[in-house]
């Protein structure tokens, strides 16, 4: 099996390396449908292409925006039935807003969490201060 330019076929192990993701985390998001189905060479043995490899990393970069496995499996069975991305393209942005309002809740909260923090710890640095005196 090469690897290399277009064509070119990479093992499941290759494929993990260049992703820089796990063998099971590859097997795995084929077993959720996130990949096509993937060819079979010499003796049963997975075949992967560089769209593979490009949809890996399009799945990783979706999963480091906040979107989950199952907003994905909806934005690809999306893709399935229509087989254009002019219906996946505004539900993707649809999720990425979502996240985007639910990371500006969490942010508020964490600010107000680290704003209660300070008070409590000057509190108890005043109480260690009068222990002291």
């Amino acid at each position: 099996m090469s690897e290399g330019k277009k064509g070119n076929y990479y093992p499941i192990g290759n494929l993990a390396k260049m992703a820089g993701l796990t063998t099971r985390t590859i097997r795995y998001y084929e077993e959720r449908g996130l990949l096509n189905a993937v060819k079979r060479i010499e003796g049963g043995r997975r075949a992967y292409t560089n769209e593979d490899l490009r949809r890996l990393k399009f799945i990783k970069r979706l999963k480091l925006l906040g979107l989950t496995l199952a907003e994905m499996e909806e934005l690809a069975e999306i893709y399935w039935i229509n087989r254009t991305n002019k219906r996946v393209l505004p539900k993707l942005l649809e999720l990425l807003d979502h996240h985007c309002e639910e990371t500006d809740k969490r942010i508020k909260g964490l600010i107000k969490l680290k704003g209660e923090i300070n008070e409590y710890t000057a509190r108890i640095r005043r109480k260690l201060t009068d222990i002291q005196d």
